[in-house]
């Protein structure tokens, strides 16, 4: 059989690209003689560039050190392709886990826009950023700051980093902003969260990143008050992404929300690699039921079925059936407990291979 490998990482555990070899390893311990790819995905979160570095060899991968969501240096790895895209993730340079300690105010995504000014100085045409993974809720600012957007306050003074400065925008100042690229920016989302209210960034993302109810209240209006200058699109689908970057590259840089798992399947040729395939493995660390609305397996399983191929779906863990798929495995299944899985995700990636296999092959 032709088989395509293709899961999103195991956030906090396993990369994308471990993820597909060690299932792929399991299914081929019991069928050897099978045409197996390898194409780990993302939805522009965590493992991003590592999925299009994958899927993509002959990439430039660049790493650089840059300020992180807390100020303290951080290490950011992104790729420039052979035509001039280069792919950046937030989660690299402005990432929650990056945070000694949870900063629900202060946060910020300078580091973002650092990494995007070395972009376009190595002469990017066109950038692909994963949003997805933020520490902070400051609507994008912090990145613009880094391109050379002025935010400031009544008495004209810069304001400091962080979303709950933004309370206190006065002006913003476009004469020192570099221009997008010639082929413009296009950001990755795997959310349809608007920037404000109570779907918005700060009500809904907010208490992952440690805010509480006065703190949620005081960052949309924080927010509120960027798109009462920014204008653009606060409203729109996705706009809410990463505590509001993607509104705020958007209005303010011309930037295009798309849907980030859809979006990188295209980019990396999911489709070319499905043309034939039998079987799809794919995975997560959990499958619930926000799985089929923009995540990797969700839309794996829309594009297998497509293709005519089966697909089957090895998850951390798995909450209520997988619509769309032939056989299903959990690893804390396999393994017996939560603990038991996390301890070693990589051994039972191999065995839910074996055992995809085996079930695909009776079917």
């Amino acid at each position: 059989m032709r088989v395509v490998v293709a899961p999103d990482s195991f956030k906090g555990s396993v990369t994308a690209d471990d993820a597909a070899r060690a299932l792929a390893r399991g299914w081929l311990a019991h069928r050897p003689g099978d045409d197996v790819r390898l194409l780990p995905l993302a939805d522009g979160g965590e493992g991003t560039v590592d999925a299009f570095a994958a899927a993509l060899p002959d990439a430039d991968r660049r790493t650089m050190t840059v300020p992180g969501p807390d100020g303290r240096p951080v290490s950011a790895a992104w790729l420039l392709l052979p035509d001039g895209t280069a792919v950046l993730e937030l989660a690299q340079s402005s990432g929650l886990p990056l945070m000694r300690r949870p900063d629900p105010l202060g946060a910020h995504t300078y580091g973002l826009g650092v990494v995007a000014r070395a972009a376009l100085a190595a002469g990017a045409t066109r950038l692909v950023i994963g949003l997805g993974g933020s520490a902070s809720t400051d609507g994008g600012a912090g990145a613009l700051r880094a391109l050379g957007l002025r935010l400031q306050n009544e008495g004209g003074r810069d304001l400091p980093l962080g979303g709950a400065a933004l309370a206190d925008l006065a002006r913003l100042d476009a004469a020192y902003l570099l221009p997008a690229p010639p082929e413009g920016v296009r950001l990755l989302v795997d959310v349809t969260a608007p920037l404000t209210g109570p779907a918005g960034a700060a009500a809904v993302y907010g208490p992952q990143k440690g805010a509480g109810a006065a703190d949620v209240t005081l960052l949309d209006g924080a927010l509120r008050r960027f798109a009462e200058l920014a204008g653009g699109e606060p409203d729109a689908p996705g706009a809410g992404a990463a505590g509001g970057t993607a509104y705020g590259l958007a209005a303010v840089w011309g930037a295009r929300i798309v849907p980030g798992a859809t979006t990188i399947a295209e980019l990396v040729g999911l489709a070319d690699a499905l043309a034939g395939a039998d079987v799809v493995l794919t995975g997560e660390g959990r499958f619930d039921e926000t799985s089929l609305r923009g995540k990797v397996v969700g839309s794996l399983l829309d594009s297998a079925a497509s293709a005519g191929a089966r697909v089957a779906v090895a998850a951390g863990q798995i909450s209520g059936p997988v619509p769309g798929s032939a056989a299903a495995v959990s690893l804390v299944d396999l393994a017996g407990s939560v603990d038991a899985a996390l301890r070693d995700p990589g051994r039972w990636l191999v065995e839910a291979g074996k055992v995809l296999s085996r079930r695909l092959a009776r079917g």
